[in-house]
């Protein structure tokens, strides 16, 4: 029945639909590209502004990890060429590959967005290599998730084409641990000033925008006072880190 109704909604938004950016807001998108349900489903409204900003009708547009696949509905509002990858697809149009190696050609690609996992919080795969299942704050420090998100930035270097953009939308993160040191016995994961700093060893910074996230579980009592009672901050934004690739060696 779920794969009906979603071919349904595919078949309903088939027709590329009538949009303008104003200012940060998509005005006439209707409801959310993607399927809304999809835990950690990224805001359509961030990949238009990175695509209406950094790409051109017809351009390449890749996603590593695809998910519920807004970036490939997006692509094909703004008549962009989308292309997506997944360990666990959730749509025919998804190609199932480890994002640490794309099928490919090397400078093919005229932007990449990723909204990568931020450590352990969603059981997205039961694929052994699921980059979700490595904590970012785990007992080695984060060090696998790290490298292995380093594999992932480096391969979307690849691919980039030279002088052309990239997107990444991310979190940090605080949990709760019995014991830890820090303010209410919690651990703070910098997921995103970690990821900048990798991404720098290979890409030039062009902006970083802070992304307000309207998630009703932010409204919730019972969260506001765990974060008074723990004396730590409700995660009230993401990340949009935008980086362009300048390989001065490139003919």
């Amino acid at each position: 029945m779920r794969e009906a109704q979603r071919a349904a909604q595919r078949a309903h938004d088939a027709a590329p639909r009538q949009l303008e950016i104003e200012g940060d807001a998509v005005v006439g998108a209707g409801s959310m590209q993607g399927e809304k349900d999809y835990v950690g489903a990224t805001p359509s409204w961030v990949i238009w502004q990175l695509l209406s900003r950094y790409t051109r009708e017809g351009d390449l547009v890749v996603d590593p990890m695809c998910g519920s696949g807004t970036t490939l509905d997006v692509c094909r509002d703004l008549k962009r060429k989308g292309v997506g990858f997944d360990l666990n697809p959730q749509r025919p149009e998804i190609t199932r590959n480890d994002s640490r190696k794309l099928p490919l050609e090397a400078s093919s690609v005229d932007f990449a967005f990723l909204d990568p996992p931020y450590s352990t919080h969603v059981d997205y795969s039961d694929d052994a290599r699921c980059i979700g299942k490595l904590d970012s704050g785990g007992d080695d420090g984060g060090k696998a998730y790290y490298r292995a998100m380093e594999e992932v930035i480096r391969e979307m270097y690849r691919v980039l084409k030279n002088r052309r953009y990239m997107g990444l939308y991310v979190s940090d993160s605080w949990r709760k641990r019995k014991g830890a040191p820090g303010a209410g016995g919690g651990e703070f994961m910098p997921i995103g000033f970690e990821l900048f700093a990798i991404m720098r060893k290979y890409f030039t910074p062009v902006d970083i925008i802070c992304c307000v996230r309207h998630n009703k579980k932010l409204e919730f009592g019972n969260w506001r006072r765990a974060a008074e009672e723990g004396n730590f901050f409700l995660r009230g934004f993401n990340y949009c880190f935008i980086m362009k690739k300048v390989d001065d060696g490139a003919s």
